[in-house]
């Protein structure tokens, strides 16, 4: 109940669409209760009317059928139409208002959350899940009400003409309550345990579309499907489970609503031929009952598609529920005018508590336009400790400043505004060159961008693709090299134009050519810039102002280059080692 009432704070801006939308209802399912009372008309006033004469007869019989043609004709498609339209026009509206509030949310979600989370399950919350949420406004919200409405308006008819007739139809209500209670309390748990095997289905998809290249490199196309196998039996299994008491369910329920009718048959038919009813009115009392028992046979199908609701809705609402690990404090200040100074105190770090620290104790001091380089083997820490400077994850313990302030006390989008990113694997959308270039400056002019893919090597290749800078990229940039891909992300940077830079092994995955481009680009980008790189080729970094040299967690050595291979230690190893390499 407390998720409906969630839920309801979405629904609310829309109150008066769905309350015109249940009028237009009401109107539109009282106009079928005309047909039994024209029955009755029809029967007892005009068929068997002992005054009318036959050209009297055939005058009201054709007046009635003009009137009712008219109603069934003219007004009814009009008002089914406006019913149907505003009742999906409010249900998208809402839609679209949770969508915008679950993407706002999502955005806010720390790196921690996704790296624990499978991007299928994430989609299928905010996609499936939320599309089944409408079924509580279209069935919930309106034809629940409206079969209600017709349901009383259809009995204070059939009280009006036979009072005991009336209950007799009514008698089996009370089983069919129990009945509803019973199969759909349970309903509910196991159609929320069939759609989490769904989601987990559509997760795995996910994955293995996005890692088909591995699967068909490995020819491991007859062990995958064994996988898939079993995760897309696993769904059957709940499916079936869900189908099999929903089976049951409708089964006992419409066995119930069947019974009513043959009950006040038997006993209306005895009472006309006792002659204490007419024919007229025992036609238009079965007409009733099945205007009665209708809608408590939609009602029974409303509670499958509700119990389906009700499951995605605690789906989506435990989605939204998730908290953020990085939030803005209730003071946080803008960061506007940035130098560049960085300072570490003491910082340690640990992705669970429960786990040892990552960054133990490091401690060091970057000068505005300072380059860092941060090196050592893989696991160390270095991917770690530059993802703090952005906010990506908070300090365990210790604090960052950057020109004197905690960082922490920064409002979260602001300082990242501040910061320039280039990651190994650059990621890009699946839209043209020049849009995945302006994610640096949105709005940008096309001078700019061209401007900002100069100065990082990359006009001249763009320039050779089929469509130039309005070139698709494909997903992830697949239609691109990876040095290509490297250039337009080191292009959004410049674009960009920020006063910190994160190189996290922008250049380690390429050849030489390319590697020659990126690095000149890198150069130049980084001038008058306080920059922190993470190389793997040390001969990338021999230039840098300083190198931290960073194993368990730990800066174990500092210096120049120069002064590192003079120290002859660690650096100076791994260095020999590496030229060695290269030559042989």
């Amino acid at each position: 109940m407390n998720n409906i009432r969630r839920y309801m704070q979405f629904v609310r801006p829309y109150k008066w669409h769905i309350i015109a939308t249940m009028v237009i209802g009401i109107i539109k399912f009282a106009i079928p209760l005309l047909i039994p009372m024209l029955l009755k008309y029809v029967v007892d006033d005009i068929i068997g009317s002992q005054q009318l004469s036959m050209s009297a007869k055939t005058s009201r019989l054709w007046w009635a059928l003009i009137v009712m043609l008219f109603i069934f004709v003219v007004i009814r498609p009009i008002v089914e139409y406006y019913r149907q339209y505003f009742a999906q026009w409010t249900g998208s509206k809402v839609l679209y208002d949770i969508r915008n509030r679950l993407f706002t949310h999502m955005q806010k979600l720390s790196f921690t959350y996704y790296a624990n989370h499978r991007t299928g399950e994430v989609i299928s919350r905010v996609i499936n899940d939320v599309e089944q949420t409408k079924d509580f406004i279209i069935t919930g919200l309106m034809n629940l009400w409206l079969d209600m409405a017709t349901i009383v308006i259809a009995l204070f008819i059939m009280v009006r003409m036979d009072v005991k007739l009336t209950l007799i139809s009514v008698s089996t209500l009370p089983i069919y309550a129990f009945s509803v209670k019973y199969f759909f309390g349970r309903l509910r748990r196991l159609t929320r345990t069939r759609s989490q095997a769904l989601a987990e289905l559509q997760a795995y998809l996910h994955e293995r579309v996005q890692g088909m290249p591995v699967i068909k490199s490995f020819a491991i196309e007859d062990e995958e499907q064994k996988r898939f196998h079993q995760q897309n039996n696993n769904f059957l299994t709940k499916a079936l489970m869900h189908t099999s008491w929903n089976a049951k369910a409708f089964a006992v329920v419409n066995t119930v609503t069947d019974i009513a009718p043959i009950i006040v048959i038997g006993y209306a038919g005895y009472e006309v031929l006792l002659g204490n009813l007419t024919i007229g009115t025992l036609v238009a009392f079965v007409g009733y009952i099945d205007r009665l028992y209708t809608p408590l046979r939609r009602l029974v199908n409303s509670s499958t598609t509700l119990t389906q609701s009700f499951a995605s809705m605690d789906r989506m609402f435990e989605f939204l529920d998730e908290t953020y690990d990085i939030t803005d404090s209730p003071d946080a200040i803008r960061c506007e005018k940035v130098k560049g100074n960085v300072v570490f105190e003491h910082v340690s770090f640990a992705y669970d508590k429960d786990e040892p620290p990552v960054l133990r104790d490091i401690s060091f001091s970057v000068k505005a336009g300072e380059t860092i380089a941060l090196v050592g083997m893989s696991g160390g820490g270095k991917s770690t400790l530059v993802s703090l400077i952005p906010r990506f994850y908070d300090v365990t313990s210790g604090r960052i400043l950057l020109d004197g302030v905690d960082i922490r006390n920064f409002n979260v989008r602001s300082l990242r505004d501040k910061i320039g990113i280039v990651f190994q694997d650059s990621f890009l959308f699946s839209d043209s060159v020049k849009e995945n270039i302006l994610f640096g400056k949105p709005g940008a002019t096309d001078e700019e961008v061209i401007a900002a893919a100069k100065a990082a090597n990359a006009h001249d290749f763009i320039m050779n693709l089929p469509n130039g800078y309005n070139t698709k990229v494909g997903e992830r940039g697949v239609k691109l090299s990876g040095g290509q891909k490297q250039r337009i992300a080191i292009a959004r940077v410049f674009l960009k134009n920020p006063p910190l830079l994160i190189f996290d092994e922008a250049t380690s995955a390429l050849d030489l050519e390319s590697e020659h481009y990126i690095q000149e680009a890198m150069e130049r980008l980084a001038k008058n810039r306080t920059t922190f790189i993470i190389a793997h080729r040390l001969s990338t970094i021999t230039h840098a102002d300083r190198i931290f040299l960073i194993e368990d967690g730990k800066i174990v050595e500092s210096g120049t280059h120069e002064e590192l291979m003079n120290q002859k230690g660690q650096y100076y190893n791994l260095f020999t080692i590496q030229q060695l390499n290269h030559e042989q």
